[in-house]
């Protein structure tokens, strides 16, 4: 979409034309009408358009008392238009920067559309820079898992009552129904394999017990999608996105969404090793020692449920939303289940049922390694 446009709209999901940005960029951000260009992102498994706006002449407008110039800004589009200005993402952004923590800015929210104008924080995500540098694998690495302790630090203590991640948790209730919506998406719909009520009763039995033993944890602050695709690397530096979902949990659920990512497969030795290193940054920022093997065994229950609540997401997706971008996200994404199984319950009723009952789960060993 450049304006002017023969066509209002050339993007069909967006609740804007080139006439709307040319009106809007040029009243709030003081940009010219022409030279103005609007492309659509590719969004993330959610019910959110992302666009990306730019300024394609030599023009350098300024903007607030930092006086940044703004060459292009990100539009995010809600699903539907909030009235409300105290929406999830923006109490997350304004509570996320108000410790200091590296997220987008926010220059104009227009609610009736439920269109947010943020700060565009390039085109490279972290998985984008692991491609592109693999010889760099270690060193970004370590450099999210530093971010990540230092925002679970920051934002756990803050005791914010405006962050709406204050109040929502990872109780037993919230992971079991993740579980049972995997159940309903990957196990009945895409694989066709419909449960019946002894099935489901053994299911819930077992897994309810892993729940429970992750629900009674010291609660911290959580970002929830903590991932290569969720952390962008502008220059030089990682930033924080689509944080609206944070709640409070284990302080491995972050750690876990990181290192058994499903979009980036990373050695078991590195695994090792970054474990390794969040520990130390955590008895360092907390000034007391970590029960190592209590840690650990907290980090592979919590991959088996954040885990198979990824499979029940890209599942989702494909049946109900006929995206099959993320199909082929599933085995591996399976593939960090029957490892933590195997290493942490072997021969259990817990690995007995779920490999019965779950399509993939009963694979053999040799396709882990």
């Amino acid at each position: 979409m450049t304006i002017p446009a023969a066509s209002e709209n050339n993007f069909p999901k967006a609740r804007f034309g080139p006439s709307y940005l040319s009106v809007t960029m040029g009243k709030i951000f003081k940009w010219s009408a022409s030279g103005i260009h609007c492309e659509g992102l590719q969004g993330d498994a959610s019910d959110r358009s992302y666009f990306r706006v730019s300024q394609k002449n030599t023009e350098r407008v300024y903007l607030n008392k930092a006086q940044n110039s703004i060459q292009s800004l990100i539009i995010m589009q809600l699903e539907k238009p909030a009235l409300d200005i105290k929406i999830d993402f923006i109490q997350m952004l304004k509570f996320l920067r108000s410790l200091d923590l590296p997220a987008p800015e926010l220059f104009y929210y227009d609610s009736p559309q439920g269109l947010l104008f943020l700060e565009d924080c390039g085109t490279m995500t972290l998985e984008d820079q692991l491609y592109a540098f693999p010889q760099d694998k270690a060193l970004l690495y370590r450099q999210a898992v530093e971010l990540l302790v230092r925002m679970q630090s920051q934002a756990t203590h803050s005791e914010d009552s405006t962050c709406p991640a204050y109040h929502r948790k990872f109780d037993v209730e919230k992971l079991m129904w993740e579980f049972n919506f995997m159940l309903d998406h990957y196990v009945d719909d895409f694989c066709d394999s419909p449960l019946d009520s002894l099935a489901k009763k053994e299911l819930s039995e077992v897994f309810s017990s892993l729940c429970e033993s992750l629900a009674a944890e010291k609660l911290y602050f959580t970002h929830r999608d903590y991932h290569s695709r969720n952390l962008m690397f502008n220059q030089e530096r990682l930033v924080l996105i689509d944080f609206q979902d944070a709640r409070m949990g284990p302080c491995q659920y972050d750690l876990v969404s990181l290192l058994k990512d499903s979009y980036v497969k990373i050695e078991d030795t590195l695994v090792e090793e970054l474990i390794d290193y969040y520990i130390l940054l955590k008895e360092k920022e907390e000034g007391q020692k970590v029960d190592r093997e209590r840690f650990r065994d907290i980090f592979d229950k919590m991959s088996i449920q954040r885990n198979l609540k990824a499979v029940g997401t890209f599942a989702y997706q494909s049946v109900k939303k006929n995206n099959n971008r993320y199909e082929g996200f599933i085995a591996p994404t399976l593939g960090y289940v029957r490892k933590a199984l195997r290493y942490r319950f072997k021969n259990s009723s817990l690995q007995k049922v779920l490999s019965k009952h779950i399509p993939g789960l009963g694979q053999k060993e040799e396709l882990d390694l």
